[in-house]
């Protein structure tokens, strides 16, 4: 199964300069819970911006048109979107967490069974966004609003879609 895992601001923008543009402890923990166990699924630019290290506790893959990037003996690394398809398909019973960049989503869309969504109730400038995602085809089947507290400065909502 391929889930989508990702935090936006009303103006859809997910990134600046290849980093997250707002600092919001409780998607963080929220992401972490649901990834963790899992394998994930990441860009180079998303996976450079980890420090060059694999995130702990999940499986961490890699798609990349770069025949040269070199990442640790326990990443694995796809060059085709029909190499990571294959690999998907191999391994169904697996939850696969897409999380990003923008050019990776817009790859995967088709493919897509779930989307864990994080939407922060505040524009920000950015310059990388979420494609478009048409809602239409997935059922929302949890929602949970938060109000900014001493930690999290935002209003925010956590959503849970399946196809």
């Amino acid at each position: 199964m391929i889930a989508f895992v990702w935090a936006e601001g009303r103006n859809h923008v997910i990134g600046y300069h290849h980093h997250l543009p707002w600092h919001l402890p409780a998607d963080m923990h929220h992401f972490k819970e649901i990834t963790t166990g899992h394998s994930i699924l990441a860009g180079r630019k998303t996976y450079d911006s980890f420090g060059g290290h694999p995130l702990p506790r999940r499986k961490n893959l890699v798609i990349t048109r770069n025949p040269n990037f070199k990442v640790p003996r326990n990443v694995l690394v796809f060059h085709q979107l029909s190499s990571f398809l294959k690999y998907a398909n191999e391994h169904k019973d697996e939850q696969i967490d897409v999380i990003g960049g923008s050019d990776i989503f817009k790859l995967i869309l088709p493919y897509v069974d779930e989307l864990y969504k994080t939407f922060i109730d505040a524009d920000f400038s950015g310059d990388t966004y979420m494609p478009t995602i048409n809602y239409h085809q997935f059922k929302l089947v949890e929602s949970k609003k938060y109000q900014p507290d001493g930690k999290n400065h935002y209003s925010y909502r956590f959503d849970h879609f399946v196809k």
